[in-house]
C-alpha cells in the first residue's frame, strides 16, 4: 500500500491525460466515485473522488445508499469533512435504494435542502431482483439455492478472487443451483466445482491447500465429478506455477495441484485481448477475453477445451472430467453455456437461456428508473 501511495503522483499524471483525451472526443464524460470522498485518512494524493473533481473542476453529485440506514447523517457528516472548495462544488444529491411512501421521506428532504442550501436530484426505488454486475464484493445470494433437480455447481470464494462476473450467467440459469462458498466452509456436494481467477495465484493456491480443498478436489474426482478451472484456477490445476520476478509477492515457485500436467510462469508482460473461436469438445461458438500474466506449457496443452482463431487452447483431461482455460467468459453465451452444460452431465433439455438479453434487460430497467425519477430540468444545468 505505500508503494502505491508514492506512485499516486505519476498515476494522478495519466489519469488526467486520458480525462483531458476524452474531454477532446466527447461531449459529456461521468466519472464516478470509488468509495467515500470523505475518506480523511486517504486525503492527500486522492485520485478517485475530489481529488480528481478538483483537478478538472466538474461538479459532483453525492450520492447516498438510504437502505444501509443513517443517509441524513451519511450527507452532512460528508460535506463536513470537505474543503470549501470541495463543498461548494457539490450540486446536489441522489438519495438511492428507497423502500416505502416518497411522503413519509419529504420532510427529511425539505430539512436537508434546507440545511445545506443543495437540492436533492432524485430519490431512486429499490429496485428488487434487479441484477447489475457487481465490481469488486462476491454476490453470495442466488435464486435457485437448493432447489432440487438442478446442476449443483460451486467455486470458492479466494481472498484474491479476481472476475467472479464469470459465474453471473449461472448464477441466474433456471436450471443451475450455483453457490459461492467461503474457503473456510464446509465444501459442498456439486456436479462441478469451479476455480476461479486470482490476483494472487499463488497465495491463493496456498490458502486452497491450507482448506482441504485439494483433498476434496480430488474426492471429487474419484466419485465422477467434474472440474473447470479459469485461468488463474487453470493454473492451480497444473504441477507448478513459477514467478521469477516477483510479481505476485516473493519471487519463487509453488507446487499446483497437479491434476493437469503443466507448468505456469508468470511473466512480466500481461496478456489483454478480446477472443472469439469455438469448443474442442462441441459444435458451439465462445467469445470472451484474456487478462493474465502466466504462460502454461507442458502435455496437458496437447488436448485442448478450446479453439481460437484456429489455434489450440486451454486443456481437457484424457477422461474428460477436467478443463481449464484462460478465457473469461465461457458462460455468457448460450451455445457455449449449453455445452459445458451437458459436458458436466446434464442431461435434460437445457433451457435456452439468454443471458446477453437478462443482462442489457436490467440495465434498460435501470435506466427507466433513472429517467423516471432524476430531476432532470435541475441535472440539466450540470450536464
Amino acid at each position: 500500500a505505500s508503494a502505491y501511495h508514492d506512485y499516486k503522483k505519476v498515476a494522478f499524471s495519466a489519469v488526467m491525460a486520458s480525462w483531458q483525451r476524452l474531454k477532446n472526443q466527447y461531449d459529456c464524460i461521468v466519472v464516478e466515485g470509488a468509495g467515500s470522498p470523505a475518506e480523511i485518512n486517504l486525503r492527500e494524493g486522492d485520485i478517485a473522488n475530489m481529488g480528481f473533481a478538483e483537478a478538472a473542476d466538474c461538479p459532483v453529485i453525492l450520492i447516498a445508499d438510504i437502505d444501509r440506514g443513517g443517509v441524513f447523517a451519511h450527507i452532512v457528516g460528508t460535506l463536513a469533512l470537505l474543503s470549501e472548495s470541495e463543498c461548494k462544488r457539490i450540486v446536489g444529491f441522489v438519495i438511492n435504494r428507497f423502500r416505502g411512501d416518497i411522503a413519509l421521506l419529504q420532510s427529511g428532504l425539505d430539512w436537508l435542502e434546507a440545511k445545506t442550501g443543495k437540492p436533492v436530484l432524485g430519490v431512486l426505488p429499490y429496485l428488487h431482483g434487479l441484477h447489475i454486475e457487481a465490481e469488486d464484493a462476491v454476490p453470495l445470494s442466488t435464486a435457485h439455492n437448493n432447489v432440487p433437480n438442478k446442476l449443483r455447481i460451486i467455486a470458492p470464494i479466494l481472498p484474491h478472487i479476481s472476475n467472479h462476473t464469470d459465474f453471473d450467467a449461472l448464477r441466474l440459469h433456471p436450471n443451475v443451483d450455483f453457490q459461492f462458498v467461503k474457503i473456510s466452509d464446509p465444501i459442498p456436494s456439486a456436479d462441478l466445482m469451479i476455480l476461479p481467477g486470482s490476483k494472487n495465484v499463488r497465495g491463493d493456491l496456498a490458502y486452497l491447500i491450507d482448506y482441504g480443498w485439494d483433498k476434496a478436489i480430488a474426492k471429487h474426482l474419484r466419485y465422477g465429478g467434474k472440474v473447470l478451472g479459469i485461468c488463474g484456477g487453470f493454473q492451480m490445476l497444473g504441477e507448478a506455477i513459477h514467478d521469477p520476478y516477483a510479481l505476485e509477492g516473493v519471487a519463487g515457485s509453488s507446487k499446483g495441484l497437479g491434476f493437469l500436467a503443466m507448468q505456469t510462469t508468470l511473466e512480466q508482460n500481461k496478456q489483454l485481448k478480446l477472443v472469439q473461436g469455438t469448443l474442442a469438445f462441441a459444435d458451439a461458438s465462445v467469445t470472451g477475453y484474456e487478462i493474465h500474466m502466466g504462460v502454461s506449457t507442458g502435455n496437458a496443452l496437447n488436448r485442448s477445451a478450446l479453439y481460437l482463431d484456429g489455434k489450440a487452447e486451454g486443456a481437457m483431461s484424457a477422461d474428460n472430467q477436467i478443463a481449464g482455460s484462460y478465457v473469461h467468459g465461457l458462460f455468457d453465451h448460450v451455445e457455449s453455456m449449453a455445452a459445458w452444460l451437458k459436458w458436466v452431465g446434464f442431461d435434460a433439455e437445457i433451457a435456452d437461456f439468454n443471458y446477453a438479453a437478462v443482462r442489457e434487460a436490467n440495465l434498460n430497467r435501470l435506466a427507466d428508473c433513472l429517467e423516471q425519477h432524476l430531476d432532470w430540468d435541475k441535472l440539466s444545468q450540470f450536464i
